[in-house]
């Protein structure tokens, strides 16, 4: 089969073929009535699995050329100057919160009994580094149809230990930018946003249209199989800021001081010449730790993958922008029993769902049951109220680990009346039809 072929003509011979086999084996089939239709589902073709075998031909498997390529075209498409891929959404929320806690901040960090202004309507993973650092959240509310912090309540949810805000721009649709980034400037908050249900969004501020996740100081992405793009697992932490760059990578690779990427030695030049810490003068700067880190990187491989994504993103918002407006436009004459998802002023939403809240909220489980025995996949809004789940259990009654301000009345609202549906690209307009028409049975 290679006889007579260079190495590189034998990888270009492989690659063909795999681009043969997902034409004769893996092209999406047409979508046919009774089918089921899945909240979300990867959307890929010839060259997601061309990259991905020839990462694996190379066989370098950690971080390499193609997480370097990612990195780079990740930070050109959002407009930012640095992007650190990691192997999760979860993994990038850590690292963007404990990012704020290095002593290379000095009184800015974040330290042990600071607050973090957030919501209970939304993800564990936007909480659960908060809460295992030793840092106190701090809930609010949300709106509805926005799914959205309540701005309204920030200047209440202040106090003298509020170190940051971190908030998830809930199933796409930002949450207000102008009014959290000027609340965090006038009070020297950190704010990070969570941008994991939300590549592609953008939100214009002071007259200029960018992409979530850019505007706060850092925003996260993930790219597990529902999400925007996907690597199958993997999320990325991007930022303008060079120390809080540094800090991540820190964080990120094991806690260590040196920048040198996996495969290469002394890039600064004075990898023998340093003095750190309590070491030895001289001491390998490859195993100097100025941080008690982490091991998060993704693998080539993933990253292979993304870098074929990440051409597909800009076709991805425009499908699933496509899709909300179908979606609302079937159901907009029922507002009398459904509350429909609204984007905030100034946005441009890149949906990752559709959610609805029932005027009625025993229509919720009943709307919910019909959809899902049609073969049409639903989901609540994550956690509903995260301080119900079982997590809490163990810490509920002790209020030194969290605070709520204000009552929950939405959040509460949404854990027993919302719920949504999918939006993702792959849908085509028939399976649209198919779940208003579904759904308009249900509220007959």
């Amino acid at each position: 089969m290679f006889k007579g072929k260079t190495e590189s003509e034998a990888r270009d011979y492989i690659l063909d073929l795999v681009a043969e086999y997902y034409n004769e084996y893996k092209i999406p089939k047409e979508y046919k009535a009774g089918d089921r239709i899945p909240y979300a589902s990867r959307v890929f073709d010839e060259k997601e699995m061309q990259n991905l075998v020839d990462s694996s031909l190379e066989f370098w498997l950690t971080s390499g050329r193609y997480t370097r390529q990612f990195e780079k075209e990740m930070s050109e498409f959002l407009g930012v100057k640095y992007c650190s891929l990691v192997n999760s959404g979860s993994s990038a929320n850590l690292l963007a919160f404990m990012a704020l806690t290095s002593p290379l901040l000095g009184e800015r960090a974040i330290k042990r009994g600071d607050e973090v202004i957030t919501v209970a309507a939304g993800f564990p993973t936007t909480i659960s580094p908060i809460i295992q650092y030793g840092a106190v959240p701090v809930f609010l509310d949300v709106t509805i149809p926005g799914y959205n912090i309540d701005v309204t309540l920030l200047e209440k949810a202040l106090s003298d230990k509020t170190k940051a805000v971190m908030l998830a721009h809930t199933l796409g649709n930002p949450f207000d930018l102008k009014y959290l980034k000027d609340f965090c400037d006038k009070n020297g908050l950190w704010l990070i946003e969570d941008n994991c249900d939300a590549l592609g969004s953008k939100y214009t501020i002071d007259g200029e249209e960018k992409y979530t996740g850019t505007i706060g100081d850092i925003g996260t992405s993930s790219f597990y199989p529902p999400h925007h793009m996907t690597m199958g697992e993997g999320g990325a932490v991007y930022t303008d800021n060079p120390l809080l760059h540094k800090i991540v990578r820190s964080f990120r690779d094991w806690g260590r001081d040196c920048s040198c990427e996996s495969g290469q030695d002394n890039k600064c030049g004075h990898r023998y010449d340093g003095q750190y810490g309590e070491l030895p003068k001289g001491y390998d700067h490859k195993y100097v730790y100025s941080h008690f880190g982490y091991n998060l990187k993704a693998t080539d491989m993933q990253a292979a993958i993304g870098c074929a994504q990440l051409k597909k993103i800009d076709y991805f918002a425009e499908r699933r922008r496509h899709n909300y407006d179908v979606l609302f436009e079937g159901l907009k004459d029922c507002q009398d029993k459904l509350i429909l998802p609204t984007p905030i002023e100034n946005s441009k939403p890149s949906w990752f769902g559709f959610i609805v809240t029932c005027v009625n909220q025993d229509d919720r489980n009943k709307i919910v049951q019909h959809l899902e025995s049609k073969g049409i996949q639903t989901r609540m809004l994550f956690a509903g109220n995260i301080i119900k789940q079982p997590c809490f259990d163990i810490i509920r009654e002790d209020k030194d680990v969290y605070r709520v301000v204000g009552e929950l009345d939405n959040t509460e609202r949404i854990m027993n009346s919302s719920l949504w549906i999918g939006v993702y690209p792959g849908m085509t307009d028939e399976m649209l039809e198919k779940m208003v028409r579904e759904m308009r049975e249900c509220l007959v």
